[in-house]
């Protein structure tokens, strides 16, 4: 299991006006009352003096007690945890032991793709293409190292959440054993990606599970089809839609989904940017799947044309 050596607290109306300290990206940490908190930053109430920090610059926070320290749940409010600079770098073959066992094989009854845990309860991350228009979908995870690799199929999958214009899905894992518990990965931040920076992709191109490919970012920010995109020479094949593209942190940047097919045409793959993903999961109430009415998660029907 993905081991995680870090805590991002998510807030809740609970920690406001409550003594709290944050300890920061930078080693430093701050103590103070919570007074205030939006999508971007929180307000800390130092007695003399009110500052404003940046979520992106908050490692963990924690309520204090007295002299009592309670840490919150990692998971407290959302589906995902996102990194703040703390991972160090570490080599591909480590990586990839580290973070194959929450890359998946996403099967349904026409094709194949690939997914990503990023929660213990067993949700998945993948392409809406992937997933579009079908009921029955299995995932498998495969288990072990690279020499030798366990295979365990999950058949009752469900649809939480669809985003057909950002082609970006949710799933959720329902059988599960009692405390099974899922390895995840984690969510880098789009601003830190470069241009010429290193990345892999782990997936299943034409069903070959746990292949990995690396590149690097040709581009980071390439417009195709009104919908950004970072542009990669890691290589991805049919199969790889829905996976992860990693840093060599271990944090995932982008979500594999498509390529350039054509004659001479080489090392041209695309994947949607991490900061895409955050917004669909932290909104997926807006794209919530419901397989009653085909309108769910912004998929509209084509409206019946009018006769002359």
């Amino acid at each position: 299991m993905l081991k995680v050596n870090f805590l991002l607290i998510f807030l809740s109306t609970s920690l406001f006006g409550k003594p709290v300290k944050i300890d920061l990206a930078n080693d430093y940490s701050v103590t103070g009352q919570l007074v205030k908190s939006n999508l971007t930053e929180v307000f800390v109430d130092l007695g003399y003096d009110i500052i404003k920090i940046p979520k992106t610059a908050i490692f963990r926070m924690v309520e204090q007690q007295g002299r009592q320290t309670i840490e919150k749940p990692l998971f407290q409010n959302e589906l995902f945890v996102a990194s703040h600079g703390k991972r160090k770098l570490s080599s591909l073959n480590n990586l990839v032991d580290e973070l194959g066992e929450a890359v998946v094989l996403i099967r349904t009854p026409i094709g194949l793709g690939s997914g990503f845990l990023i929660h213990p309860d067993g949700y998945v991350v993948t392409n809406d293409h992937v997933v579009a228009g079908e009921r029955q979908i299995s995932v498998t995870q495969f288990k072990g190292s690279q020499t030798e690799l366990a295979k365990r199929n999950y058949d009752n999958v469900k649809i939480v959440a669809t985003g057909g214009n950002l082609d970006l899905a949710l799933l959720k894992i329902e059988e599960q054993e009692k405390d099974l518990k899922f390895p995840f990965v984690v969510l880098g931040n789009s601003p830190d990606l470069k241009q010429g920076q290193r990345v892999f992709a782990i997936g299943s191109p034409l069903g070959l599970e746990r292949s990995v490919s690396e590149g690097i970012v040709s581009l980071r920010n390439r417009i195709i089809s009104d919908r950004l995109h970072i542009q990669t020479t890691a290589e991805i094949s049919p199969g790889n839609s829905g996976g992860p593209l990693f840093n060599y942190k271990g944090e995932v940047v982008g979500v594999n989904n498509m390529k350039v097919v054509t004659q001479g045409a080489e090392g041209l793959g695309f994947s949607i940017p991490v900061d895409s993903l955050k917004m669909f999961l932290m909104n997926r109430d807006a794209y919530a799947f419901d397989p009653r009415n085909p309108n769910a998660g912004f998929r509209y029907v084509t409206p019946p044309s009018q006769a002359n």
